[in-house]
């Protein structure tokens, strides 16, 4: 438990000085942190006997994550975009010269994993561009929000839990613990809504139930993912936490739709 909360603490203080050091920073590190999280989706992917193309993963992911970052700070041309069809091909004519029986599985996997991981990384650090430039205000308050999410769940599930949310992917999750983060979400969505003043309150009450909600729901993904290959944590990174996948699990679904909903009502 010691060692849990001293990883926690510290990867705590890491993100913030992440999202107030500045754009740069912010991007460096989100770039970092998709990269880790394609890495571990592919260690799980290797527990499948499927065998990856992890160099190609990599290229395409980084390209797309550092192509759309680039565009936040320099006008570019849209026709550079087109890079991106050179190393999509390169995962199909690499299959090739490997000497494997399962190639579909392997070029499918290398496309979900970047699917997966690093898009919806990009759509989170899209929504602290929203508005044009660097305001860590939306980032801060979605983590925010996802953790009061995820804190409530957690404590209303140790004290309340009775019915079981989903009990075939996550026997641990209750009904209870479920309405306790979202009850807990909204809350912490007021307190940020007095501070955080770009946004109303109705659109930060909003975020909320999208991030409990989807954000719950991507967690019961990765668990039904581990529980299919009998692994316990994405990884090792982490110490008492596991993998930086499973703690950046609730992310990968509702940064997205948090994204789309930001972008419905700003432009």
């Amino acid at each position: 438990m010691k060692t849990r909360a001293i990883t926690g603490f510290v990867f705590i203080i890491v993100m913030l000085v992440s999202l107030f050091s500045g754009a740069y920073v912010f991007t460096g590190f989100y770039i970092l942190l998709s990269l880790l999280c394609l890495n571990e989706f592919f260690g799980l992917s290797k527990n499948t006997g499927v065998a990856v193309n992890r160099l190609a993963g990599f290229l395409i992911g980084a390209f797309v994550f550092g192509f759309y970052a680039y565009g936040r700070f320099q006008d570019v041309d849209a026709k550079y975009a087109l890079l991106l069809i050179p190393l999509i091909a390169l995962v199909f004519i690499w299959e090739l010269y490997r000497k494997s029986d399962n190639p579909f599985s392997n070029i499918a996997y290398t496309f979900l994993g970047i699917i997966y991981t690093v898009l919806p990384f990009v759509c989170y650090y899209a929504i602290a561009f929203i508005d044009g430039s660097y305001n860590y205000h939306l980032a801060l308050g979605f983590f925010l929000l996802l953790w009061t999410s995820d804190t409530g769940a957690y404590l209303f599930g140790v004290k309340l839990g009775r019915n079981k949310l989903f009990e075939r992917h996550s026997p641990k999750k209750s009904w209870e613990g479920f309405i306790g983060g979202i009850s807990t979400s909204a809350f912490t969505a007021y307190i940020v809504s007095l501070y955080f003043t770009e946004y109303s309150l109705i659109n930060w009450l909003t975020m909320s139930l999208i991030i409990s909600c989807l954000g719950t729901l991507a967690d019961l993904v990765e668990s039904m993912f581990k529980r299919s290959i009998n692994v316990k944590d994405s990884g090792s990174l982490l110490p008492g936490h596991g993998g930086v996948l499973d703690r950046f699990d609730g992310l990968l679904i509702s940064a997205p739709i948090v994204f789309v909903y930001l972008y419905l009502i700003t432009y």
